[in-house]
């Protein structure tokens, strides 16, 4: 019988990262995003779903709505605050920097 010897185990896939984790980033969120008046106005609420690529160098790119928040308005500050992020720190496939595609929500609820 051959021994192999032990081998280090390390993830396949380490995926993109916001600077300081998931909770600054909800604060990011929190933060940034500005209500539309429009909405505001209409009493109108929802969660816009938006996609986008981390690039390999953190940028964010390809920037998308894939479930609307229910008024245009909604949707273009989701955008408008997804794509005012700082760099991320990539994903990494095998330790090399990858593209990933990310996808968060941004909700927006009256008070």
């Amino acid at each position: 019988m051959v021994k192999r010897p032990k081998q280090k185990f390390e993830p396949y896939m380490q995926m993109p990262d916001f600077p300081g984790g998931q909770d600054a980033l909800a604060e990011y969120l929190s933060a940034n995003v500005k209500y539309p008046k429009i909405a505001q106005e209409n009493s109108i609420q929802g969660r816009v779903i938006v996609q986008f690529v981390v690039a390999k160098d953190g940028k964010i790119e390809n920037v998308e709505v894939v479930r609307t928040g229910g008024d245009p308005s909604l949707d273009r500050e989701a955008v408008r605050v997804i794509k005012s992020m700082p760099r991320w720190q990539p994903g990494k496939q095998r330790g090399k920097p990858v593209r990933v595609k990310y996808t968060v929500p941004v909700n927006f609820r009256l008070q």
